[in-house]
């Protein structure tokens, strides 16, 4: 039997989860960055790589979310998406050149 998770409730359930066990404070550093994920293609197929744009909570050493990108889409789409699930009010959110 194969069970494939909601993606929508696990994304409910992961980010109740990181509130519960982590305190964002004013002035903390997140930084905003995309990743290829190593061997998620299948080129035998034609699946392309997965690219996800993740929220990294640095004196937490925690994710606080992660959105994977559209095969046709870019990080720029992605980021405004994840900011909008963040309690981020009073951090420093850096993104790399592209987010500029």
């Amino acid at each position: 039997m194969i069970t494939v998770l909601d993606a929508q409730q696990f994304r409910a359930c992961f980010m109740d989860c990181v509130r519960a066990v982590n305190e964002v404070t004013a002035g903390q550093v997140v930084s905003i960055d995309g990743k290829t994920v190593r061997r998620s293609h299948d080129r035998f197929i034609g699946k392309s790589a997965i690219h996800m744009v993740s929220a990294w909570a640095s004196a937490n050493q925690l994710v606080l979310g992660q959105i994977k990108l559209d095969e046709r889409s870019n990080e720029i789409v992605a980021i405004p998406e994840l900011l909008k699930v963040l309690e981020v009010a009073g951090c420093i959110v850096t993104i790399d050149a592209i987010g500029c």
